[in-house]
């Protein structure tokens, strides 16, 4: 057990199967382990222990590294959100096909892979672990690509919320929206917020 404490530690909480065994613990331990009550499993592949909350971002962000934390999540991450998102959004390339469990547990976006790290980025979940996630430019664009779906009040309580923000930079904004081909419909909204 204090190897597996250790490894929770050292790992933001998450017992990897895969780093399990570098230290000499089975897949077969494990199972027995969590029958015994004595670890918890997330999903496959993941472990925590009984007394350790869950950092859920954290967790979505080991089962793969073809995913980025955007739309309410990033918004969420950085600080300008209203409230917390019931489901998780990432962002994955076009070609990326996420596994089963972080379609389950998120809303995934696809964009060609020349965009996907575009304003990449790493935030600090409120568990303090670090985790992709697209900078605050970069999310208030996806908002605005994905505005139809997010519904008007979501959209433009994040541009509210950027107009205001001291750590807002226009022309970052202004490039990005070039980029992913959003200029002219964010110059109207934000002429009307600025």
């Amino acid at each position: 057990m204090a190897a597996l404490t250790t490894i929770a530690k050292t790992h933001g909480g998450i017992i990897e199967t895969k780093i399990a065994a570098q230290h000499g613990i089975s897949k077969a331990m494990l199972y027995k382990l969590c029958k015994q009550e004595k670890i918890f499993r997330i999903v496959r592949g993941q472990y925590i222990l009984p007394d350790d909350m869950q950092d859920e971002l954290f967790s979505i962000s080991k089962r793969s590294a073809q995913i980025i934390f955007s739309h309410e999540t990033a918004l969420f991450l950085h600080g300008i959100s209203e409230r917390t998102p019931f489901t998780h959004t990432v962002t994955a390339s076009s070609g990326c096909i996420p596994s089963a469990a972080i379609k389950a547990s998120c809303k995934v976006h696809y964009i060609k892979q020349e965009l996907f790290t575009l304003g990449r980025t790493t935030l600090r979940t409120p568990a303090g672990n670090l985790v992709p996630a697209y900078d605050l430019e970069r999310t208030i664009c996806d908002m605005i690509r994905s505005r139809n779906k997010l519904g008007t009040e979501t959209f433009l309580s994040a541009l509210k919320l950027y107009a205001t923000s001291p750590k807002k930079d226009l022309n970052r904004l202004n490039e990005y929206a070039k980029k992913l081909r959003v200029a002219n419909v964010l110059r109207r909204y934000l002429e009307v917020l600025l």
